[in-house]
C-alpha cells in the first residue's frame, strides 16, 4: 500500500505540472505514462519467482522449499527447523482448504460449520466498506474540486495543495507501519474513525461560515487545514488495517473468498463514493461532509462491540476463539477476542505442537505413538 501512496503522490504532482500546459498534452501524457509501470512489471515477471504456496500446493515441494530458503536468508537450508515448518504450515493450510472450504452455495446457506466462518467473512468485507465510507475518496479523487468549490481557492493553488497533501499523506502511511502491530487494529481503526469524525466535523461547520463576506477565507483556510488533518489520520489507521484484516479474520479454508470478498467490496464501495461525489457537493455543499461524519462517529462503537482483535494472532487461534464462542457476534468483554497480546494458551499450544513435529522428525516415528 505504501507503493500505491507513492504513485498517489507522483499522480498528483504530475497533474499539477501538466496543468501549466495547452492542449491535450496536459491530460493525455500523464494517462500515457501509466504506461511505463506497465511495460517494467512485464518485463521482469519472467524473473520472479512463484510464491511458495503455490509451489506447494500444486505438488512443487522441492521449487517451493527453494523458494522459502531464498526468503529466509541468512544462510538458511531446507533441513534447518524454520524452514520444515513453515513447509508444513503451508502444507497444512493448502489441505485444510482443500478439505473443509464451502462452496459459494454452502456459505449463501449459513452452512459453515462451527467456527464462525460467516461472521468472519462479513467482519472482513465490513473494514473494506468501512474504509470507503470514511470519507477518503471524497477527498483523494476530488481534492482539488473540492477545494475549489467548497473552500473557494483558484485552480492553480487547490492542485498544489492537492499535490503537498499527497506527500505528507504518504509520510504518515509510514507510522502506520510502526503503530498496526504494537497498538492492534481495533484500536488504530477507532482511534483513526475518531479522529475523522472530528476533521469532518471541523471542515462542515468551517465551510458553512466560508460564505461569509469578511472571514470567509479564514474559514476556507482553516476547512484545509482539517482537510490535511485528515489524512494524518487516514494514512496512520484506515490505510492498512482493512486490507490485512480479511485475510487474518477468515479461516485457512475461507482465506481466499475472504480477501476476494473483502476486494470486490472495497472497489464496489469505491465507485458508488466517487460516483455521488461531485453532485453531492454540487446539490448539498458544506451539508455532504456531514454524512461522512456520521458514518466516522458509527464506526467507533461498532468496531468496538463485534471486530475481534487479530494482531500477534495465530489463523488457528481465531479459528479456536470461534469454535469456544460460536454464537459470538459482540466481542466486547472477551479479554482474549480484545487484547492486543497473543493470548498464552495459544503460546503454550503453539509451543507444545511444534515440540512434538520436532520429536517426531528427529525420531522418524509417527505422531500417534508419541
Amino acid at each position: 500500500m505504501i507503493m500505491n501512496i507513492a504513485g498517489f503522490s507522483l499522480s498528483n504532482w504530475m497533474t499539477y505540472g501538466f496543468s501549466f500546459l495547452g492542449g491535450s498534452i496536459a491530460w493525455r501524457f500523464p494517462i500515457a505514462f501509466q504506461l511505463v509501470f506497465s511495460i517494467i512489471l512485464l518485463s521482469t515477471i519472467p524473473w520472479l519467482p512463484e510464491s511458495p504456496r503455490w509451489l506447494l500446493a500444486h505438488g512443487f515441494e522441492e521449487e517451493g522449499v527453494r523458494v522459502l530458503v531464498a526468503l529466509e536468508g541468512n544462510g538458511t537450508t531446507a533441513k534447518d527447523d524454520v524452514i520444515i515448518d513453515h513447509t508444513e504450515e503451508i502444507l497444512a493450510a493448502v489441505r485444510a482448504e482443500k478439505e473443509t472450504a464451502p462452496a459459494w452455495s454452502d456459505i449463501l446457506r449459513g452452512k459453515t460449520g462451527n467456527t464462525g466462518m460467516l461472521q468472519r467473512l462479513l467482519l472482513g468485507a465490513g473494514t473494506q466498506w468501512m474504509q470507503q465510507l470514511v470519507g477518503i475518496n471524497v477527498t483523494s479523487y476530488y481534492l482539488p474540486l473540492v477545494l475549489q468549490n467548497s473552500v473557494g481557492l483558484s485552480n492553480n493553488l487547490s492542485r498544489l495543495l492537492a499535490a503537498c497533501n499527497s506527500v505528507s499523506y504518504l509520510i504518515f502511511s509510514f507510522a502506520g507501519l510502526l503503530l498496526i502491530e504494537k497498538a492492534g487494529r481495533r484500536k488504530l481503526m477507532m482511534w483513526g474513525a475518531a479522529g475523522q469524525f472530528l476533521c469532518y466535523a471541523f471542515i462542515s461547520g468551517l465551510l458553512s461560515q466560508a460564505d461569509d463576506p469578511v472571514h470567509g477565507k479564514q474559514f476556507g483556510a482553516g476547512a484545509t487545514t482539517f482537510f490535511f488533518l485528515y489524512y494524518l489520520f487516514f494514512g496512520i489507521c484506515w490505510q492498512g488495517v482493512p486490507w490485512l484484516y480479511p485475510t487474518e479474520i477468515n479461516s485457512l479454508s475461507m482465506r481466499t473468498k475472504g480477501a476476494a470478498l473483502g476486494t470486490a467490496s472495497n472497489w464496489i464501495s469505491n465507485y458508488i463514493v466517487v460516483q455521488i461525489t461531485p453532485t453531492g457537493i454540487a446539490t448539498l455543499g458544506w451539508r455532504f461532509y456531514l454524512i461522512w461524519m456520521v458514518f466516522n462517529a458509527a464506526f467507533v462503537p461498532l468496531v468496538w462491540l463485534v471486530y475481534p482483535e487479530t494482531s500477534n494472532r495465530h489463523l488457528e487461534d481465531i479459528d479456536k476463539l470461534y469454535r469456544e464462542n460460536s454464537s459470538m457476534i459482540v466481542v466486547y468483554g472477551n479479554k482474549e477476542a480484545t487484547q492486543v497480546e497473543r493470548p498464552q494458551r495459544f503460546i503454550d499450544a503453539d509451543q507444545e505442537r511444534i515440540s512434538i513435529a520436532r520429536h517426531h522428525r528427529l525420531h522418524n516415528t509417527p505422531t500417534g505413538d508419541l
